[in-house]
Order: structure tokens, then C-alpha cells, then sequence
């Protein structure tokens, strides 16, 4: 199985304290956060997309350009790039920016988004965000893959006559991945291109999720695409690991159990109330590393994924961000590549249409300490809004 770190950047008052960080600080944070992930042999580092509620992650290019610099192996994902209310022109151009200054270490994951509020900032309806989603999609692939596109238009993209977008991307097409959290529709997309379903896996009960995966490779195969592309990426609620599972929830549970509270909304509400009910029954990942272990190996059971993905507690001081970062690179990571292997962004990965990347060697050996670098920068504790 593969690993990935991914930062919507969610940026709001710690609930307990009051205490907040600055915007410069926190974005400052995501930075330093993915260069500790490539130093600890994560797959891959994702930065989300947001146009409204408190997040600073209106400009993900800027902060996935300013990773790619700093990052020499790891890969860059994206979680999800709001394409329903994007323009697939800039869309095209930016992104193949940032596949080529990471030498084609980028992974596209497109989505409609879960922020309802976000539509009529572009003056667009909530109630086409699907069809946004589909007719834009078509044109980004007629852009990446072509040069001198005529594309007729339609009723969300206009005319284009003999354009090439550039840059192009660095190796061929990026790999697109899509979004799904809680219809069947992106899963339906996926399938139907035969691309790679990320399920976010992150507030509802996991076999809600579990319908949409099966959806996907029952689709995929109708489609008749090869079966060895039908990867799924899958997300996870809350991350926090100590020593005991009573010392996580003491710990956690007051920060988790605030936050769901302030963000329980339409998109982002959860069934789970409370920290035990979570860690029982949801996607939480909050105990020991054994514990996590055993709650990812669960996913897998129902969801068959290749890459995990997780996001930091951003409430906490961001020292102890970076000692969970460690802790599940360390003992949790090397359970999960020894007992799910995948083919996923290796030479053996009929899907993915370019060079691989190569291992980084500093990463080392499973569960061997690697020391932080540059991981001081911002050692002022750190209290932005955690990711649930």
C-alpha cells in the first residue's frame, strides 16, 4: 500500500484555546509538513482546493508549486482540484506548470467539491455542478493529450479553435483521479475513462463508501478497461497516535469532538458524536499505531485500496504534527506496504503512461529513523483547524 499526506489547509481558531496561527505561518506549515513526508518515505503529498469556509487553500498551484521546489521524489497529488468551477484552459496550463517543475511527479485528483458556497462565487448553479464537472473533464483530456484542439463548446465551455495549451505536461498525460464522497456520480466518471477513484472515507460510515467502490469496479469493468488501473485511493478521519488508545482519546478527543461540533453542516456532517463512537465505528484514526493498523486493514477489507491517505491534527502545536507525521511513517507505514502490495506507480502499472518515479535512497529501510530536516522552522505551537 502506498502513503500520502494530504493538507486541505483548514485554518481556523483553535477550539479549545482561541489561539490562532498566521495565514503566513500556517501555509508555512504545509510546506515544511511535505518535505518531512518525502524525508519519511511517504508516496506521495496532496493539497486540497477550498473557495469558501475557513481554509487558505483557495490557491493550490501556488502551495503545490512551492512543495514541488522543495521535494525532489515525492509525488504531488491534489484533493480534490474543484474543476466544476474552474476554467479547463488554466486548469491545463497550471497544472502542466507544476508537472514540470517536479519533473512529472504530478497526480491529478479532480472533484466538484463539497463546499456548496463555492458556486455562486463563480456565478454558477449548485444544481449543474455535476455536469460542470463531466463536460469540463472532456476538454481538460482534449487539452493534455492534443496540440491544435477545436473543440465545438458547449453549454459550460466556450469555442476553441487550433489551441495548444503550455506548457505541456512533462511525460504525457498526468494521471487523473477522481473524488467521490458520497454519490455515484464521480464514481461513474472514473469508470467510465477508466481512471483511478479516490473515496474520501472521512466522515461517514465506511461501507457508505464501500457502495461507491463497488460501483466504480462493477462500472470499470462493464466499460471493459483493464482491471489492473481500477486503483482506489482512499481517505481517513482524524489521525492521532500515542502510546495507548486511552491516552489518544483523552488527548484528541475534547479537540475532535469541538470541531465536529463548529463544522457539523450540510457536506460535512458526520454521524459520529462523539471520540469513542468515531474510533469505534468511523473513520477515525485515533489510538496506538496497532490500532491504526487494524482500522486501515479493515478499510482494505471493504475497499480493496492501493494508497492511504492521511491528514495531520492541525489543531496541535506543530511539533507534535510532525511527531504523529513520524510516528505512522514509522510504525504504521511499513505494516501496511508488507501486507498490501500494489502495483500502483511502479513499472508494472499498465496505467500510468509515463517514467515512474525512483525510490528516494535516503528514505532507508522500513522503520528505520530517519532525522528531521528542516522540520524547526516553524516550531511555535500551531493551532489551525484540524482536518476531519
Amino acid at each position: 500500500m502506498r502513503t500520502q499526506l494530504l493538507d486541505i489547509i483548514p485554518y481556523r481558531a483553535d477550539p479549545l484555546s482561541g489561539h490562532q496561527v498566521s495565514p503566513a505561518e500556517r501555509l508555512e506549515q504545509t510546506v515544511i509538513a511535505a518535505v518531512r513526508a518525502e524525508e519519511l518515505g511517504y508516496d506521495a503529498v496532496g493539497v486540497g482546493e477550498r473557495h469558501a469556509g475557513p481554509f487558505l487553500s483557495s490557491s493550490p498551484t501556488v502551495v503545490l508549486a512551492a512543495i514541488a521546489q522543495a521535494t525532489r521524489t515525492v509525488r504531488l497529488t491534489t484533493g480534490v482540484t474543484v474543476l466544476s468551477v474552474l476554467d479547463p484552459v488554466r486548469v491545463a496550463e497550471d497544472y502542466a506548470t507544476i508537472d514540470q517543475l517536479s519533473r512529472g511527479r504530478l497526480d491529478l485528483v479532480i472533484g466538484k467539491g463539497n463546499e456548496a458556497a463555492q458556486f455562486p462565487l463563480f456565478g454558477l448553479e449548485l444544481d449543474d455542478q455535476w455536469e460542470l464537472l463531466e463536460e469540463k473533464y472532456a476538454l481538460l483530456r482534449v487539452l493534455w493529450e492534443q496540440e491544435s484542439v477545436t473543440w465545438p463548446g458547449g453549454p459550460f465551455t466556450r469555442p476553441l479553435n487550433d489551441v495548444t495549451t503550455l506548457p505541456r505536461p512533462y511525460g504525457g498525460r498526468p494521471r487523473v483521479w477522481h473524488g467521490s464522497a458520497n454519490t455515484l456520480f464521480s464514481a461513474s466518471l472514473a469508470a467510465r475513462h477508466g481512471d483511478p477513484l479516490f473515496s474520501a472515507n472521512a466522515i461517514q460510515p465506511l461501507e457508505n463508501y464501500g457502495v461507491l467502490v463497488d460501483h466504480y469496479r462493477s462500472e470499470h469493468a462493464r466499460h471493459g478497461h483493464d482491471p489492473r488501473t481500477a486503483f482506489v485511493g482512499a481517505g481517513a478521519g482524524a489521525l492521532f497516535i500515542a502510546d495507548t488508545r486511552e491516552e489518544a482519546i483523552a488527548q484528541y478527543g475534547p479537540v475532535y469532538e469541538a470541531i465536529v461540533q463548529a463544522t457539523n453542516v450540510p457536506g460535512n456532517n458526520t454521524p459520529f458524536r462523539d471520540i469513542r463512537h468515531a474510533v469505534a465505528e468511523g473513520p477515525a484514526l485515533v489510538g496506538t499505531a496497532a490500532d491504526v493498523i487494524d482500522k486501515i486493514a479493515r478499510f482494505h477489507d471493504r475497499l480493496g485500496h492501493s494508497l492511504q491517505s492521511i491528514s495531520l491534527p492541525t489543531t496541535l502545536p506543530f511539533p507534535q504534527q510532525l511527531e504523529i507525521l513520524e510516528r505512522f511513517a514509522l510504525e504504521v507505514a511499513p505494516a501496511l506496504r508488507r501486507s498490501f502490495p500494489t502495483h500502483l506507480w511502479t513499472d508494472d502499472d499498465p496505467g500510468a503512461g509515463r517514467a515512474t518515479v525512483p525510490e528516494n535512497p535516503a528514505w532507508g529501510t522500513p522503520g528505520e529513523v530517519v532525522p528531521a530536516v528542516g522540520a524547526t522552522a516553524s516550531a511555535a505551537p500551531s493551532t489551525a483547524g484540524a482536518t476531519l
